[in-house]
């Protein structure tokens, strides 16, 4: 039974103490700052690493500017005379030598047997977080924690080592466990690093139960709330931690991703909202963002462009997350980041009841795998497979198509209620059980769109003689994959009105991809829309052209199958999409997907401008985020400042049996009483949009 307090609140904020913070902590200026912002939720600094109260548990090291103070104390108790839900911040990664020297079995070690230092504060070391530390220290911690103070959550931070530790604990409980030593490195080839993931995983998992079992015994309505960063999110750590176990076992999730940095597009924060979301089903989502810069300099006593910060915000807003701010050091340099949040915060509470989603309204589901990301560690593979995703998200993003991302793991049909097509980018790994499912929502009626090498391997990653999906294709592989291909190109079908081949006029090629899986029919293919020219040289220039001119193979199969609809790339459209950003691949995906698709769209925004489109049903309301990504910096930030754009005609579906009573512009202050309703759909238009406007419509 989920906490009562869990879906309460709507907009967090997060204080880390330094050292010295105790000694001159401001707490009422805290308190005016949470309160000023209207959030409902706060994290505070407890302990781990420090303590911020004064604990009597042995070995839990105190600040050291602690005196006759308490500060956590005097925060929590603020925050909760203010209404506020308060989640303490625990950190147990780092000690101090002095306890090194004191329980040095609760230190990671190197293959050597050393205990590894700290990589950025000399004297501290990094402990291991599969023993006694943190199955017996950090539990006492947690305790004492629940039992003084009226918190409703422990909040802990990097809980999970980075790395293989082969401290005497490890090594003696592996080979426990399996029988055999430490694999010597992240290979996820090695069979015995394979049992070494399984084996991490399940100890994780084991944690997890184990501190929220000895916090509930303390106060049965609180609860553990393990941070976490997901392995195939970019710049993540590479943790094997498959979320959609550790899900079931929590009533509520943060998402760690604070900010972009390098060549990182804006609507990453949307993405990761949506990563989350598929495997939290029903329970709420926060997404943590931070002041500073996300920069591997670490600039954390500074300020992100203001710009910046509010467009990432809106986005994870508008993809159904939760805002949390995270401030390090109780105090504040640089100023500018309270108005600005400020002003955002206040915003959203005044729209909150157009913010509590029941449900999303897409009806395109890009499927993806948390297996496949945690057993592609690194190199071209794992960075193919980020592609083929990317490219998938931008094509329908820059196409305003809304969709939602579907974990391949929970594949069934609650995930597939409301989805009219799916799309699998290059989702090579697939099982037969999860081949069954989507065979079965094909057949059903649902559309498909899938690329490259889509089902050729099984879950272990073994190849199949033929394609998992082989039978929806109409194709089966016929050689070893091909590529990188160069000078290749598509042959335009004859027929122009085809429906892929829309806005193709004026030419009767455009460029290939990078990567093929040569196939060959097992269905009949008329007329297909796209036929392979193969390579050809590109120097000399004399040389430069086709040696072949007879047809080449289809390179797209678009058939009925059942009562569905398929449409199979057998090459990376998606992956070359993300790296070249060629309108004419967005364009196929775009229309591939449309094709597949029987229903009616739920919404459909006509106008200028890059926008993230998603739409929600509440309660007695329908909304529809737009979310401004039209900048010259929206793919490699931070943004200088907003060019809005509009006019948007919205034009949304109407759930069955309802009427609008209003429709309400949330950002530009426009409200129309009686709002234009044509063949079932509300029309209303956007002058403009600046970052994030929210179109709500009231419904009786």
């Amino acid at each position: 039974m989920r906490a009562s307090w869990a879906d309460k609140p709507m907009r967090w904020g997060q204080l880390t103490l330094t050292d010295r913070d105790p000694e001159d902590l401001d707490v009422q200026f805290w308190l005016d700052t949470f309160s000023g912002m209207r959030c409902d939720g706060v994290c505070l600094s407890a302990g781990g690493y420090l303590a911020y109260y004064p604990t009597e548990v042995d070995l839990h090291r105190r600040s050291g500017y602690l005196g006759d103070r308490d500060p956590f104390g005097e925060l929590v108790a603020g925050c909760r005379s203010l209404g506020m839900v308060v989640l303490a911040r625990t950190d147990p990664h780092a000690v101090r030598d002095e306890i090194r020297l004191a329980r040095p079995e609760w230190i990671q070690a190197d293959k050597d047997g050393q205990h590894r230092p700290h990589w950025a504060m000399a004297g501290a070391w990094l402990t291991c977080m599969l023993g006694d530390y943190n199955f017996t220290h950090m539990s006492r911690v947690h305790r004492e924690i629940v039992a003084r103070y009226d918190v409703q959550a422990i909040f802990t931070n990097r809980w999970m080592n980075i790395g293989i530790c082969y401290c005497r604990n490890c090594r003696t409980s592996f080979a426990e466990a399996t029988g055999h030593a430490l694999p010597l490195a992240s290979d996820p080839h090695d069979p015995i690093f394979r049992q070494y993931q399984k084996w991490q995983h399940e100890t994780y998992l084991a944690l997890v139960d184990s501190w929220d079992a000895d916090i509930r015994a303390v106060n049965p309505d609180a609860r553990l709330i393990p941070n976490t960063t997901l392995p195939y999110a970019p710049g993540a750590q590479l943790i094997n931690l498959d979320i959609t176990r550790l899900m079931p076992k929590v009533d509520l999730l943060f998402a760690d991703r604070q900010g972009r940095s390098g060549a990182e597009p804006s609507w990453s924060s949307g993405r990761t909202a949506k990563f989350y979301r598929s495997a939290a089903r029903d329970k709420p989502v926060g997404g943590i963002f931070s002041m500073g810069l996300e920069e591997a300099y670490r600039w954390k006593d500074s300020v992100q462009s203001g710009a910046e910060t509010a467009l990432w915000v809106a986005d994870s807003v508008a993809n159904g997350m939760r805002p949390w701010w995270t401030k390090f050091g109780g105090t504040v340099p640089d100023r500018r980041w309270i108005s600005l949040v400020g002003d955002r915060y206040r915003w959203y509470h005044d729209c909150e009841r157009y913010l509590r989603n029941e449900r999303s309204l897409a009806r395109v589901g890009v499927v993806y795998s948390s297996l496949m990301a945690t057993q592609m560690l690194g190199g071209q593979q794992r960075q193919d497979f980020e592609d083929h995703l990317a490219g998938a998200y931008h094509a329908l993003l820059e196409n305003r198509i809304p969709f939602e991302l579907i974990n391949a793991e929970l594949l069934g049909p609650d995930e597939l209620a409301d989805i009219d097509v799916l799309v699998l980018p290059g989702l090579a790994m697939l099982s037969d059980a999860q081949c069954a499912e989507i065979a079965r929502f094909v057949r059903a009626g649902g559309g498909l769109v899938a690329t490259h090498a889509t089902s050729l391997f099984d879950e272990h990653g073994n190849r199949r003689e033929e394609f998992g999906l082989g039978e929806l294709f109409g194709a089966r592989p016929a050689g070893e994959p091909e590529g990188p291909m160069r000078n290749s190109y598509l042959a335009l079908g004859a027929d122009r009105s085809h429906p892929l081949l829309a806005g193709f006029d004026g030419t009767d090629r455009i460029i290939n991809g990078v990567h093929r899986i040569p196939v060959e029919e097992t269905a009949p293919v008329t007329d297909p829309a796209l036929r392979l020219i193969a390579s050809y040289p590109d120097l000399p220039m004399e040389e430069v052209y086709v040696r072949d001119a007879r047809p080449g193979p289809p390179q797209v199969f678009q058939r009925q199958v059942g009562a569905g609809r398929v449409v199979y790339f057998p090459w990376d459209i998606d992956r070359t999409f993300w790296e070249v950003l060629h309108p004419d691949h967005g364009r196929l995906i775009t229309a591939a997907v449309r094709w597949a698709g029987a229903a009616e769209p739920v919404v459909t925004v006509d106008g200028p401008g890059l926008l993230d489109i998603t739409v929600w049903r509440q309660a007695d309301s329908v909304t529809v985020h737009l979310v401004n990504m039209t900048n010259p910096m929206t793919m490699r930030g931070p943004l200088r400042d907003f060019v809005p754009v509009g006019p948007q005609r919205v034009r949304i579906l109407l759930p069955p049996r309802s009427r609008p009573t209003a429709v309400r512009l949330l950002d530009g202050g426009q409200v129309f009483a009686e709002p234009e309703v044509h063949e079932g759909r509300v029309e209303v238009t956007v002058p403009q949009v600046v970052c994030h406007e929210i179109v709500a419509v009231d419904l009786a």
